[in-house]
């Protein structure tokens, strides 16, 4: 993965409930909830837009909230007893952070494998 964070990002800001970061080569929209520290973010939806104009989205979640969610479902029963886990178009990453995760993205658009990993959105 290359490490070139500082130079490609062209613009962080909030839009609405949207948190949306634009680089070079694509705009990612995330969805945290209301006040939510960005760099404690662990789990969030995301649309990014190439900027060859196709659209993806995953759900991106840290380690530790795939844990915390099966722990809930060990005490509410859900997902047999919180013996699995399963999210459509699910991202695990390690660490927190909107940071974190465009570095995520823009590593798996440096290796290839972006386009198997997220979920491509009809614009139909």
């Amino acid at each position: 993965m290359t490490d070139n964070a500082d130079t490609e990002t062209v613009e962080q800001r909030w839009d609405g409930p949207w948190y949306r970061v634009r680089t070079d080569r694509f705009e990612a929209s995330f969805l945290p909830d209301a006040g939510e520290n960005l760099d404690a973010v662990c789990n969030v939806d995301v649309e990014v837009r190439l900027t060859e104009g196709s659209r993806w989205s995953a759900t991106v979640l840290t380690i530790a909230e795939v844990q915390r969610l099966m722990d809930k479902g060990s005490q509410t029963g859900e997902d047999l007893g919180g013996r699995y886990f399963w999210c459509s178009d699910s991202l695990i990453v390690r660490e927190p952070g909107i940071d974190t995760m465009i570095q995520v993205i823009r590593g798996l658009l440096d290796n290839g494998d972006f386009k198997q990993v997220f979920q491509r959105l009809d614009d139909g």
